[in-house]
């Protein structure tokens, strides 16, 4: 099964559909209550609860994926209600359409589980129609939506923005130390379409950080990340060099990175990173070590990006 621990914990959701199709005789039966097995859909809806929560031993690589919601519903197929879900072909004929919803916070999307549930459902109805109609057909199962996954994120950067990446580190600057953290970090934000204009290894000196920061801000780069500072030694200066030059701090961005940091080791709760912006450039502080650079960024992007329409007066 694939890794998916840096995956950010929110809502995700999903809606797919499906059709049984079924006789006009069929169709009538239902409407009068005449199957001789009795009640369909509160069956056939049980029966796609079922299979939703049993998704992950059908599918070997399917997560367990916790289900916070679910609703099925059932109508006869009808071209002005379902024209926008299926082609023309398939409105001449009867059938039952099935949709399911579901709703998840967690990990991992939620589509396989609905998509099952649709197909379950089927299968039951099908089950229970099969001692009247012989000329039963499940088909046009499909996934309509799914949110909260990579496809959410991408309007966080449908425009590049530019960055900087400023490394703050004695032994580094002295040549001592081969700098992973800062590469990191610009490789995490190349791959969500940001322009890396400026990397920089400096020593961790307040002066020096705070004045590559003055000229980075007067360029209007759009965000500054550092890494390196963050810590509780005689030497880590990036935080005090930060915060004395912030208008306006972004607590909750340092809160999402300890958060998330501190569910993968219990050292996240030493990092004393700040965030927050000056001018319309924000910065943000980022520990030293190459995990709690990646982790730090794993927890904000792409959402961090949101900021710039906001400091831009574009709200929300």
């Amino acid at each position: 099964m694939r890794d998916i621990t840096h995956k950010q914990i929110t809502l995700r959701t999903a809606k797919a559909v499906g059709i049984i199709f079924c006789t006009q005789q069929t169709v009538d039966l239902i409407k009068n209550d005449q199957l001789p097995k009795g009640n369909l859909f509160d069956v056939a809806r049980a029966a796609g609860f079922i299979g939703a929560k049993l998704t992950p031993q059908l599918l070997p690589h399917c997560h367990p994926v916790q289900i916070d919601g679910m609703d099925m519903s059932f109508e006869f197929l009808d071209r002005e209600k379902h024209a926008g879900l299926f082609n023309e072909a398939v409105f001449g004929k009867q059938g039952i359409v099935i949709t399911g919803d579901a709703k998840s916070i967690g990990r991992t999307g939620i589509e396989m589980e609905i998509l099952t549930a649709v197909s379950v459902a089927a299968l039951e109805i099908y089950d229970m129609l099969k001692p009247v109609d012989k000329e039963l057909e499940i088909g046009h199962i499909k996934l309509l939506q799914k949110r909260g996954g990579k496809s959410d994120r991408e309007r966080f950067f449908a425009e590049p923005l530019s960055c900087a990446v400023l490394v703050c580190s004695d032994s580094t600057a002295a040549g001592e130390r081969e700098d992973k953290s800062g590469r990191i970090i610009c490789e995490m934000l190349k791959q969500v379409n940001s322009n890396v204009l400026h990397y920089q290894v400096l020593p961790d000196d307040k002066e020096q950080i705070q004045q590559q920061i003055r000229a980075w801000v007067a360029e209007d780069i759009n965000f500054i990340f550092t890494t390196g500072g963050t810590g509780f030694g005689p030497r880590d200066n990036t935080v005090e060099a930060v915060e004395e030059l912030l208008e306006r701090h972004a607590d909750g961005i340092t809160e999402a990175m300890r958060g998330y940091g501190q569910m993968r080791t219990p050292l996240a709760m030493m990092s004393r990173g700040v965030a927050g912006s000056i001018a319309q450039t924000l910065i943000v502080t980022l520990p030293g070590s190459a995990g709690g650079a990646r982790e730090s960024m794993e927890a904000i992007l792409p959402a961090v990006f949101h900021a710039r329409k906001m400091m831009l007066g574009e709200g929300h």
